[in-house]
């Protein structure tokens, strides 16, 4: 939370803002103050001050002295998403391949040790985690996390793995760290990566990279079904070759949209008249 900042320029201020945004999540739709206080660890005067900005800007609401996110808050990460002009790229082929495997089909990139989901097309299944656009989980638990890793130098690896996930789940046990590094070795090597009830019982899912026009590795994107419902060998026999197929159109797409010749310029005022 705030006051973690070490150079001269950090803003505490803002920082604060947005750790009380960050309070709120599927399982804190609405909080009183008191809550939003504890939950940024701040002083309750300055938790107050900082939600009645965030009201005034249009960021939050209250009623009965309860506070909720706006819609409006949606556009900080949309910000994000547009400018790199990938959903629009990417919703048909999503659209697509979810029409051949019936099963739903998500886009995330890496933040510290977490992904981050910034596309999405799902299909109604009984599956232990709900998930959307902005949800996290950590990298490590999950098969597009196992892509986007694989994909980091050595030093930026050491770097991701040694800081802490923010999505709020129990640390993972499941391996050693050696056994993780050995893992991506192989997913770097084969250009996929499979997590079979990692991240929660029942989910399991493959994902592939989505590259850019230099061939770096920008972000991952999956299947998920329920184990229940898809053995391993019909979800890397079946689905795998889709989702490769897939993510190599949508690379090739941005690709080509990262690279167009365009250029905005302001527009110019209209010369006055006398």
């Amino acid at each position: 939370m705030a006051g973690r900042g070490r150079g001269p320029d950090f803003v505490e201020a803002l920082a604060r803002g947005l750790d009380v945004l960050a309070c709120f999540d599927a399982d804190h739709r609405s909080r009183s103050l008191t809550d939003v206080a504890t939950a940024a660890g701040l002083a309750r005067p300055t938790a107050r001050r900082l939600l009645l900005t965030l009201e005034e800007l249009g960021y939050v609401r209250s009623s009965g002295g309860v506070f909720e996110l706006t819609p409006k808050v949606l556009t900080l990460g949309m910000a994000y998403v547009s400018a790199l002009g990938l959903w629009d790229i990417a919703r048909p082929h999503l659209e697509g391949l979810v029409a051949q495997t019936g099963e739903s089909s998500s886009i995330a990139q890496l933040d510290g040790s977490d992904i981050v989901y910034v596309a999405r097309v799902s299909v109604p299944k009984l599956i232990a985690l709900r998930v959307d656009v902005g949800t996290r989980f950590p990298a490590v638990q999950t098969s597009q996390g196992k892509v986007l890793l694989a994909a980091l130098a050595p030093d930026e690896l050491e770097a991701c793995l040694a800081e802490p996930s923010r999505a709020g789940l129990p640390p993972y046990i499941g391996r050693t760290p050696e056994q993780l590094r050995h893992e991506l070795v192989e997913v770097r090597a084969r250009g996929w990566a499979l997590a079979d009830e990692e991240l929660a019982p029942g989910v399991r899912s493959v994902a592939v990279p989505v590259r850019d026009g230099t061939g770096a590795v920008r972000a991952a994107m999956n299947v998920t079904v329920h184990a229940a419902e898809t053995s391993r060998e019909r979800l890397v026999d079946d689905h795998l070759p889709l989702l490769l197929r897939t993510a190599g159109d949508i690379s090739a797409e941005w690709a080509l949209w990262r690279s167009r010749p365009h250029v905005e310029v302001a527009r110019r005022a209209a010369p006055e008249t006398a």
